[in-house]
């Protein structure tokens, strides 16, 4: 594979920025340090944040015309382009995700999302009007009522480990093209990739502040990032219990905050679809380890067939290939840290001692001596109750659920503090249909499933705030001018 990304220091301001301290990025695969790269000492983030907000003030983005931004962004786009091999070996070194996911997900994905949301950009009106009716007018004679979008100003955008580069630019791409200043800090796990969009932002002519990248390795940068007065919305993926200190910290200066947060996905098979289980539950894991808060961690099933499933469940998860993200035919790489692995071990432990039972995996796999490797694993839990049904595990971990009917699904899927995404499989499409429309989520899928820059994602309760992609996600970068344009009486 080529070698990774090479730049080692954060880009503030149109400058390569180097601090004092450094800190080493981990590949989980093997436990072995990929590269050291300096942190951005407080002050270096400070100033990221004060020449955001120099560069908004001064027009020297957002006074473009909205086409003359998307071409900057296209060009953008295509020197990460030009990067591509670079990036899959940083994605795989970084995070331990097999080559597959990293090259089609992240990075080929990614682009082509983005790509596609340049376009979507270009076909929203930047203003709408409408005449105002008769028994409206109160003086004069008002002509039209105007709906005008404009950029919100600075933008801290806060991404999370899983999925680097994706969730990178689901934030930037969107909040630049509506005429933002951006500052980008990833998550300390996994952030070399990042920084190659530094590198783009700098050979594609973003003029200097419009795009911060800042590195470090702790929470006092991120702090600041989400509280200084001269931010306007913090856009943010990750935990709940993260995004709960978020706002918190966004509250005293009354910031728009943005959320993608925390999941417990549920997947239900009408008994019509039960022959659908076995990928079903490949795809909670594979290529991700289980690490992706849409992830249908939760497998309802009719109960009187419950011991087929997971009989067909854990024949699939036992046929897994799980090793290193380099070797080819690899479905499952390791988790991202030591810490994580814990947590997996912890909620099998747990769901144990609350009368569930491990009926595939539940450990470490013998053969992998080095990196932070589990075993895919489910479980038989005997209610929606057991703690590995209710918590966000974040790893490789299934959860099998009974339901006596239809109802009893609906009520097991909705018993949940989150509500990020769902599925529902059967032959008859209008009644998965009509069960789509009870369950509490963000997103349904229904016998399939669709990533598009046209398509918004988002929470309903305890998975977040906003919406990504789609119109409400590049509306979610601006904000709204009502005008109202009238003559003066001669």
């Amino acid at each position: 594979m080529s070698d990774v990304i090479a730049s080692r220091c954060s880009y503030i301001a149109g400058r390569w920025v180097e601090g004092e301290k450094s800190f080493p990025v981990t590949d989980p695969a093997s436990e072995t340090e990929v590269c050291v790269l300096s942190a951005a000492p407080l002050h270096e983030v400070r100033r990221a944040v004060t020449e955001a907000r120099r560069s908004f003030d001064d027009g020297v983005w957002t006074d473009r015309p909205p086409r003359e931004r998307a071409q900057v962004v296209r060009a953008f786009l295509d020197r990460l382009e030009s990067m591509r091999d670079e990036l899959v070996a940083t994605l795989v070194a970084e995070a331990g995700q097999p080559v597959p996911f990293a090259e089609t997900t992240q990075v080929e994905a990614g682009l082509t999302l983005a790509r596609a949301t340049v376009d979507l950009y270009l076909s929203l009106p930047e203003e709408e009007a409408t005449g105002v009716p008769v028994d409206e007018l109160v003086r004069g004679r008002v002509a039209v009522s105007v709906r005008r979008h404009e950029p919100v100003g600075v933008v801290t955008a806060i991404t999370p480990y899983n999925a680097a580069l994706l969730m990178a630019l689901h934030k930037v791409v969107p909040a630049l093209l509506a005429g933002n200043s951006v500052v980008l800090r990833p998550s300390p796990l996994t952030p070399l990739s990042s920084l190659s969009l530094g590198v783009a932002a700098e050979d594609a002519g973003l003029p200097p502040g419009v795009l911060s990248v800042v590195i470090e390795d702790g929470p006092a940068g991120a702090e600041l990032l989400t509280s200084h007065p001269g931010v306007d919305l913090v856009s943010f993926t990750g935990s709940t219990a993260v995004g709960r200190r978020i706002l918190a910290q966004a509250a005293p200066t009354v910031k728009h905050v943005a959320l993608e947060l925390g999941g417990k996905s549920a997947q239900i098979y009408l008994p019509d679809a039960l022959h659908r289980v076995g990928p079903g539950a490949a795809a909670v894991v594979a290529m991700t380890s289980g690490q992706a808060c849409s992830a249908a961690t939760r497998m309802l099933v009719p109960e009187e067939r419950k011991e087929e499933v997971l009989a067909t469940v854990s024949a699939v998860y036992a046929g897994l290939p799980v090793g290193p993200p380099t070797a080819p035919g690899t479905m499952l790489g390791p988790v991202i840290s030591d810490g994580q692995r814990a947590r997996c071990e912890e909620f099998v432990a747990l769901a144990l001692r609350h009368g569930g039972r491990v009926v595939t995996g539940g450990g470490r796999p013998a053969e992998l001596e080095r990196g932070y490797y589990v075993e895919p694993t489910v479980l038989d839990v005997p209610d929606n109750g057991n703690p590995a049904a209710r918590d966000e595990i974040f790893g490789p971990v299934l959860t099998v659920i009974g339901y006596r009917d239809l109802d009893d699904a609906v009520r097991i899927a909705n018993d949940s503090p989150y509500g990020l995404s769902a599925q529902v499989h059967s032959a008859d499409a209008a009644a998965a249909t009509g069960l789509a429309r009870r369950i509490r989520s963000g997103t349904v899928n229904v016998n399939t499933g669709l990533l598009s820059a046209y398509a918004p994602n988002g929470g309903y309760k305890q998975s977040g705030l906003g919406r990504e992609r789609g119109a409400e996600g590049i509306r979610a970068f601006q904000e709204v001018k009502h005008m109202v344009i009238g003559e003066l009486a001669r």
